[in-house]
């Protein structure tokens, strides 16, 4: 009989145990590589390189801005270039500027920072009208839409900073619930296909993507506008509280853009009236890792029509939280009618079957 020496090969847990316990330095090193690589490739910031395109930025000292044929942008209406900011309106009644992009931009992917002001003598609510950031097919368009044509074809960012539809306190909290009531100035986005137009009455809301509400009036501080197109996905983000801090807006995925659109700013005044300035437009170039799987089906799919997948499924978002008190009670009344129907047929089915139960005893 040959004697076996287990002490090397068993503990107290079981035999040959301690081949298989990992030293603790293995195991935080390859820990803290997970973690890193899933930080690496986790994010679509980590993935992307941005590079500055002058010919579609606009920035001081804004040389030949205006001039035919010397610069990249053309002024159109009573916009007019400054030392410090290209003004679309001044604060004066009736008037509309726009400064437009003379090249088109072919880029799949891009970020627009846009520096802004909007500044004025009226108070609070008796100002107007806005400013708006385009990437259209249509260029050097007058019109109603911020100073732009109304059934444009592209993108439309607005920063709308008098409420049309809920000038009238009461008639607001009658059409909507505090959630969804609005607070002016108010940033928000729309794809137009040539043939939405833009309803004025009620602030764009059938056909914005999404918004958010944004102080931007009279401020001492810069105020800026972060607009990220990649991978058909729309981002939009505000830097207005001087913090150098960006905040989230709205993230729309599904946003089908073609390419050769131009970029541009409009603005416009009614009865009321604002300064609105640009002081600059600097777009990026990203360049975003697409797997082989990815380019090959954006090759096979060429868009033509500006479209966003996912608009129905946003319209009925805003069916719903745009619903009336009486709808909301008629709402309610008859899901609780239907709760009563299903209750006493419950216990009219019970009672036949307790009765039909009872008679098999006799």
């Amino acid at each position: 009989m040959v004697a076996v020496d287990t002490s090397k090969c068993c503990d107290s847990k079981g035999p040959f145990v301690r081949r298989y316990i990992m030293p603790k330095k293995m195991f935080f090193t390859l820990v803290f590589l997970f973690v890193t690589l899933n930080e690496c490739f986790g994010d679509d910031d980590h993935e992307m390189e941005e590079f500055l395109k002058r010919e579609y930025s606009l920035s001081k000292p804004y040389q030949g801005v205006g001039s035919l044929g010397s610069s990249h942008w053309e002024l159109m209406g009573d916009a007019m270039v400054t030392t410090d900011q290209v003004r679309l309106t001044p604060d004066m009644q009736s008037r509309q500027g726009a400064v437009w992009s003379r090249i088109p931009c072919h880029l799949k992917d891009w970020e627009m920072q846009v520096h802004f002001k909007i500044h004025g003598q009226g108070k609070k609510n008796l100002n107007g009208d806005g400013l708006a950031v385009w990437y259209t097919k249509e260029r050097m368009q007058k019109g109603p839409v911020f100073g732009n044509m109304d059934n444009f074809t592209g993108l439309g960012i607005f920063v709308d900073t008098y409420p049309n539809e809920e000038k009238h306190i009461e008639a607001q909290k009658k059409r909507y619930t505090p959630r969804t009531q609005r607070i002016f100035p108010f940033v928000l986005a729309m794809v137009g296909n040539g043939s939405i137009s833009y309803d004025h009455e009620r602030d764009g809301r059938p056909t914005e993507l999404g918004g958010c509400n944004a102080m931007v009036r009279n401020l001492k501080h810069d105020t800026f506008l972060f607009i990220r197109y990649v991978r058909r996905r729309l981002t939009v983000m505000i830097d207005i509280d001087g913090q150098h801090e960006w905040r989230d807006c709205l993230d729309i995925p599904g946003v089908r853009l073609p390419l050769g659109y131009y970029f541009g700013a409009s603005a416009i005044t009614g009865d009321l009236s604002d300064n609105h300035d640009i002081i600059s437009l600097k777009l990026y170039q990203l360049t975003v890792l697409r797997s082989k799987k990815e380019e090959e089906e954006e090759e096979q799919e060429e868009i033509t029509i500006p479209s966003v997948d996912n608009m129905d499924l946003l319209r009925l978002g805003q069916s719903d939280e745009g619903m009336s008190g009486l709808s909301i009670f008629f709402t309610v009344l008859f899901s609780m009618l239907g709760c009563v129907f299903l209750i006493i047929i419950g216990m009219v089915v019970y009672s036949q079957w307790n009765e039909s139960r009872r008679k098999r005893f006799y």
